[in-house]
């Protein structure tokens, strides 16, 4: 039969195919929407809670909000990586139809790279410029005799510092050579030209790369301090409960009894016309000072016993009971899980030279077999490394939220309901954009294969003896796969340039498991939360009391 008679059947398997395609984008796009929306409306129900509203100013809650979305989809990408390199195989390694040409698979590929691209460079945005601007835009406010023009300029004024770091951080990324010049022998300008035919080659992507993981150290800093402990705490928390609010006002006033006792017996002493000592005016003062925090105390422990939350709560014990040994379980596994891919990189890598890095795994990992183990069944093993990111930056927020924020001893600030000055809410948005750009290497040291290559299969064909038929065997995508039968994500691409990352990585996650197990220690010998935990203050004004209470 001719082509000619075929014509009409291909045309119509054609537009069967397009019409396909155009309803699973159409479906794609309607769910990053819904997905965007729900984002952002948990960004604005986050930062409300913790805003003070005494303190409240537009343009800080705004970057606040912006940030930390941009954050939270920014850590929903890795997924969406993995699923769409997972997505152009059927399960026994063949390429669908519409992915068979590389074209097509290339500019899936290019948009997975421009949504990278974006998104990183919004994060350089916030990280270097909009974020510092607003911080120090506020700060010049404190000043009442300064106008608006004087504060854009003062706040200009240290944001150039910033957005020179950024700037040094692009240059030498784009110019640092990630191979040696083919002409060793060459002239100094032979071997510029060639570094800017490579900077043209990878359309930029060294700067970037090196750029962002540059702040990825530092977000490896804020995941060893803050999601370390979060990850212990925020389970525990769940499973001990909170203290009982009846015993606590009963123990409230027993102190504000002994208080008020004791400001009695030296009140006592100049009743006969003596001035007080020193030391009596002092111990005084200090007792004043108590009474009035217990007495807010007992303020606030009145509203919460009377708190419809707070009767919600004591209902939905066995659920958060149930959740915090989930989550406990959750944390022990992707321990065992990070310390197994360590010990790997540990015996089988070429060692600091190479990055630590190994292709393939040689040891059992669970969660790496777990994700493969789920691919079979769609789309669980996409759920599952959805919600390892999202556990990942949750737990996170909640470390910031019990630890505060810190410049090493010195407590900066507070992360409290109601309470959260407009600069602490932009350092917590920065702390977790810098802990979302180290989540992607996380996650790939906990599952590196499943990472590099989510659900993929491929054909690998082998003779048969006697006869040598030839016979084809479908395996899971790894290192020795061919070049063209497995698509590596663009994150594993994008984020392991540069070996010398990798290495204090590598060691970055040693420091990670003790200090996980160290919080995990202090975490269990703690007792239980009070009811009203970090909502009364010894700093604490009576304004500030005043917007609580109201």
């Amino acid at each position: 039969m001719s082509i000619e008679a075929h014509g009409p059947c291909l045309l119509q398997e054609v537009k069967m195919a397009d019409q396909s395609l155009l309803s699973e984008s159409a479906l794609g796009w309607s769910i990053f929407a819904l997905v965007f929306l729900v984002i952002l409306s948990f960004c604005w129900v986050y930062i409300r809670k913790y805003q003070s509203r005494q303190e409240s100013e537009v343009i800080s809650t705004i970057t606040a909000i912006c940030a930390l979305a941009i954050a939270l989809i920014t850590s929903a990408l890795l997924p969406v990586d993995i699923f769409l390199v997972s997505y152009m195989k059927h399960p026994n390694g063949t390429y669908k139809e519409w992915a068979e040409n590389n074209e097509t698979r290339g500019q899936i590929e290019d948009t997975v790279l421009y949504a990278y691209y974006s998104l990183y460079s919004l994060l350089l945005f916030c990280v270097f410029l909009w974020i510092p601007f607003v911080y120090f835009y506020y700060e010049e406010k404190d000043d009442d005799n300064i106008n608006k023009c004087s504060q854009v300029k003062n706040a200009l004024k240290y944001t150039i510092g910033f957005i020179i770091v950024c700037a040094a951080l692009l240059l030498i990324g784009a110019f640092v050579p990630l191979e040696a010049p083919p002409n060793q022998n060459g002239t100094q300008w032979e071997k510029m030209q060639y570094l800017f035919e490579e900077l043209g080659n990878n359309h930029g992507v060294p700067a970037l790369s090196f750029s962002i993981s540059s702040l990825t150290l530092i977000g490896m800093l804020a995941v060893i301090t803050y999601t370390a402990y979060g990850m212990s705490v925020l389970p525990l928390n769940l499973i001990k409960g909170t203290r009982s609010v009846v015993y606590e006002r009963l123990e409230n006033t027993e102190d504000i009894e002994e208080v008020e006792h004791q400001m009695e017996n030296i009140k006592a002493k100049c009743e006969d016309g003596r001035p007080l000592s020193s030391r009596d005016r002092r111990n005084l003062q200090e007792f004043e000072d108590k009474l009035q925090v217990l007495q807010r105390r007992g303020r606030h422990l009145e509203i919460a016993e009377s708190h419809c939350c707070t009767k919600v709560g004591s209902a939905l014990r066995p659920l958060k009971i149930l959740l915090g040994i989930f989550f406990i379980l959750f944390a022990l596994l992707f321990v065992v899980a990070l310390f197994i891919s360590n010990l790997d990189k540990a015996l089988h890598s070429a060692g600091i030279s190479s990055g630590f890095m190994v292709f393939g795994t040689n040891l059992t990992n669970p969660l790496n077999e777990l994700l493969l183990t789920l691919q079979p069944v769609f789309p669980l093993d996409y759920v599952l490394i959805t919600v390892i990111t999202m556990y990942f930056v949750f737990t996170s927020m909640a470390g910031i939220r019990n630890l505060g924020i810190w410049f090493f001893w010195i407590r900066l600030y507070k992360i409290r309901p109601k309470r959260t000055r407009p600069q602490a809410l932009l350092f917590l948005c920065m702390i977790l954009l810098l802990i979302v750009l180290h989540t992607s290497f996380m996650i790939y040291s906990l599952a590196p294969q499943y990472v590099m290559y989510g659900s993929q299969n491929y054909l690998l064909q082998s003779p048969m003896p006697p006869e040598n038929n030839t016979t084809w065997t479908t395996k899971t995508c790894d290192a020795d796969a061919p070049q063209d039968e497995c698509t590596v994500t663009r994150s594993y691409l994008f984020l392991h340039k540069f070996w010398f990352f990798s290495t204090i990585y590598y060691f970055g996650n040693w420091v990670f498991i003790g200090v996980f197990l160290i919080g995990l220690l202090v975490s269990c010998c703690k007792g239980k939360k009070s009811v009203i935990e970090g909502e009364v203050e010894a700093d604490d004004s009576d304004m500030s009391e005043d917007e609580y209470v109201h």
